[in-house]
């Protein structure tokens, strides 16, 4: 099943361990805040098949609940992109 992904800028505090967890899927900007390189945080840009497994870990592992997963494309935007 396809998933897709942002970061909340907002509530994302630079911890470090998505990119650690997923470096194909998550960057950081100048100030450390992560978002979603696929598509530059936008959540429209299917995860590859291959790297869901990392996106589960690092979704699960993120402590401020700042990643968002979905099963469809995020058609509002509601995080600032990276």
């Amino acid at each position: 099943m396809a998933k897709y992904t942002i970061v909340d800028q907002d509530t994302c505090i630079a911890c470090g361990a998505c990119g650690a967890t997923a470096p194909e899927i998550f960057d950081y900007d100048d100030e450390g805040i992560a978002f979603a390189i696929l598509d530059n945080n936008t959540g429209i840009t299917e995860v590859p098949d291959d790297l869901e497994e990392d996106l589960e870990d690092a979704f699960d592992g993120c402590p401020t609940d700042s990643i968002k997963m979905a099963d469809e494309p995020f058609t509002c935007k509601t995080v600032q992109a990276g």
